[in-house]
């Protein structure tokens, strides 16, 4: 789990921006919230690979859909959270505005619809891509310190009631229970009252809350013959998971101690305490809880990904080369795993691990086309391979992700002129030229 000051770029270990929030990614909390989305997706008859879901390091509790298919999820729902079903709740929400259209504002907006330009106009983020460290776990964006343009992601009454009678349709075309989202709103109302500061809310910003809207929801609850449905029991396990991760890598050791007391045997506990005793340096302790909880779960990938982690970063590479590889073996389909997997292999600087290397980045690329830190990585490999015309490529695959056109082409025709005719590598220079040349015009 990582937050670095770059565009889909890799690090190994979070580490909070001090100026604003940030975008998180997490391969198991991804793997967890992928769980949770696909069957509203599915229910409200969307594609779940067209939607892109992404984590905000942000404490408030917020979630809004942007730029058509992208689902945000502030940390601060996913900790303040006490059940999976509330998160699911919210997600159904989310899911309503999408399958309503909500979301087309104007021309101008769509078009202006990339992941940057809304993290951009949304979040405050700078244009600057920084580089990310190595020992790929996750990947994250420096964003400013607040909601930049709340107005993009307002949306009326109407609209509010119409995603909220949506989700709950979704909910229970799932057979879950609305109550998770009833449950959450409250939370959020309930803050604000408190608080006295429902205007800083980015929640209650851009979705109205009114009494109208919680009324309906109970009425739905009081006919829905799902809302005494148990709650599904892996999915909340996941969520303390989720949770539990979350406080480890963001919270002060103090903290993570109190919210975790070392009488607490659950395995999240357990699992925050072992990331807090790896994030103070701690590995006399840190070492065997990650062993126990693997002993405990032996086909878990990030539990392995975990220990990867501590390994690579303690300068045990090698150890953590097969630490890696037996995360990728159970979940090759990550190209979060495999990216920290290629880290350790190139870090190694064995011929051998190199190639090795270049295959899992390959690969990672092939299913995550916009990890930038993947192509950076590729670059050093192809460098050490001699493989000139691929770094060039991979060079011109960051430039055409930064919006730098002009370096994306010169980095093209290099890989062109160096790439035999008619072989992938050439291809791919030529769509790159293509998709430059259209973009500009």
């Amino acid at each position: 789990m990582t937050l670095v000051a770059a565009w889909f770029a890799f690090a190994p270990s979070i580490a909070v921006a001090a100026d604003g929030p940030s975008l998180v990614r997490d391969a198991e909390i991804e793997a967890y919230l992928r769980d949770y989305t696909t069957p509203i997706f599915v229910a409200a008859g969307l594609d779940p690979a067209s939607i892109h879901i992404y984590i905000v390091n942000d404490p408030r509790i917020n979630a809004f859909v942007a730029g058509g298919m992208n689902l945000f999820l502030h940390t601060g729902l996913l900790v303040r959270a006490q059940t999976a079903n509330q998160v699911i709740g919210v997600i159904a929400h989310e899911t309503g505005h999408i399958a309503g259209g909500h979301l087309v504002r104007s021309k101008d907006v769509q078009r202006a619809a990339t992941i940057e330009s809304i993290i951009a106009m949304v979040l405050g983020i700078g244009a600057g891509i920084a580089s990310g460290q190595p020992g790929a776990a996750g990947a994250g964006v420096l964003v400013g310190p607040g909601v930049a343009t709340t107005q993009l992601l307002k949306y009326t009454r109407t609209q509010e009631a119409s995603a909220d009678s949506a989700g709950l349709g979704f909910l229970d075309a799932t057979g879950q229970t609305a109550r998770g989202m009833y449950e959450m709103f409250d939370i959020l109302q309930k803050d604000a009252v408190l608080t006295g500061f429902a205007n800083e809310n980015p929640f209650l910003q851009t979705h109205p809350m009114t009494q109208q809207r919680m009324d309906h929801i109970q009425q739905f609850m009081a006919s829905s013959p799902f809302t005494n449905a148990p709650l599904n029991p892996q999915f909340e396990e996941d969520q303390r998971r989720i949770r539990a991760k979350i406080v480890a890598f963001m919270e002060p050791l103090d903290d993570i101690m109190k919210a975790y007391p070392e009488n607490d045997t659950s395995f999240a506990a357990r699992y925050a305490r072992a990331i807090a005793w790896y994030r103070a340096a701690d590995l006399a302790k840190a070492t065997p809880a990650v062993d126990q909880l693997i002993l405990e779960e032996p086909n878990n990938p990030y539990l392995k990904e975990l220990k990867g982690q501590m390994l690579f970063e303690n300068g045990h590479t090698a150890e953590s080369v097969e630490a890696y590889r037996q995360a990728v073996k159970l979940a090759p389909d990550s190209p979060l795993l495999r990216i920290g997997l290629a880290q350790s292999l190139v870090e190694t600087n064995d011929a051998t691990a190199n190639g090795e290397a270049i295959q899992h980045l390959e690969v990672a690329t092939g299913l995550e086309p916009a990890n930038i830190q993947g192509w950076r990585l590729l670059t050093v490999a192809y460098g050490r391979n001699n493989q000139l015309p691929m770094v060039a490529l991979a060079q011109a695959e960051i430039a055409m992700l930064q919006g730098q056109d002009k370096k994306a082409k010169e980095y093209a025709r290099r890989a062109q002129d160096g790439l035999p005719p008619g072989s992938p590598g050439a291809l791919r220079a030529e769509d790159i030229l293509f998709q430059v040349s259209q973009d500009q015009d």
